[in-house]
């Protein structure tokens, strides 16, 4: 059964799959409850899978709004009703009184958090606004975030610990650039993207610094669509909006929208 399971994931996220496949097992066998910390969307769609092939199990998926990347699961037997579970989510808000001379960036902040000593599945969305941030994180390490955060990338910052009902989801900025590949090779549309020469976009892919829909690709020619969200390790993010249409030279067209 397991082996019928492994067929349809990759063999790093085995480990995964399999605490995943316990916590459906243990909801439609033992009748017990789960919430995670927050996945990624890769890992929502693996939870959803499995649960999918157990009649007697239900998934809520909930990042705090809809939209979210970031999502934490309640997994329970199917006759309880998910939509009134606490999903035990708060909103850390963060202000700076001087932001003049250097703007923060979500791994500002992210660091700044990581910092402290915190797992990255304690944190869920990031909302960057010009007069700071909202975080998104598990309801137990909000008051510790509280007190211990204070600075970010040098700068003093303020903290408050608000319900989600306040929180404000920003909308991400999207830089557009218009390229023409020979090709929708990974390694090719990734190179000119990130300004980097072919030879040293091999590095990161090869060593399983990218992600492609949330999913490790370590194959420099795997071909890209429209649709794909491309995560380099160290490098930032960006989303292929449209691939369609030939140069006279034969060249494609594809515009690219980067995360900043």
């Amino acid at each position: 059964m397991k082996i019928e399971v492994y067929e349809h994931f990759k063999p790093e996220e085995r480990q995964f799959v399999d605490r995943a496949s316990e916590w459906v097992v243990n909801a439609g066998e033992y009748h017990e409850v789960k919430l995670t910390d927050f996945l990624d969307p890769r890992q929502c769609f693996i939870l959803e899978s499995l649960t999918n092939r157990h009649p007697d199990v239900a998934v809520r998926i909930d990042g705090g709004y809809e939209g979210a990347e970031r999502c934490r699961a309640f997994i329970a037997p199917d006759y309880r009703e998910l939509d009134h579970e606490p999903m035990k989510m708060k909103v850390l808000n963060i202000t700076s009184g001087d932001q003049k001379f250097i703007t923060l960036q979500h791994g500002d902040y992210l660091g700044a958090i990581l910092g402290l000593g915190l797992k990255r599945d304690k944190i869920g969305d990031i909302q960057v606004h010009e007069d700071g941030c909202q975080v998104v994180v598990t309801e137990e390490i909000a008051d510790y975030l509280d007190l211990h955060l204070r600075q970010v990338h040098r700068i003093g910052v303020m903290t408050e610990v608000m319900e989600l009902s306040a929180l404000r989801p920003a909308n991400a900025e999207l830089q557009e650039m218009d390229l023409t590949v020979a090709s929708l090779r990974l390694d090719g549309i990734a190179s000119d993207v990130f300004r980097l020469s072919r030879s040293k976009i091999l590095v990161p892919i090869k060593a399983g610094r990218c992600r492609v829909n949330w999913k490790t690709e370590e194959d420099p020619s795997a071909p890209l669509k429209a649709g794909d969200i491309v995560a380099l390790q160290g490098f930032g993010r960006f989303k292929v909006l449209e691939a369609d249409g030939v140069t006279k030279k034969g060249r494609l067209r594809v515009k690219i929208g980067k995360f900043v």
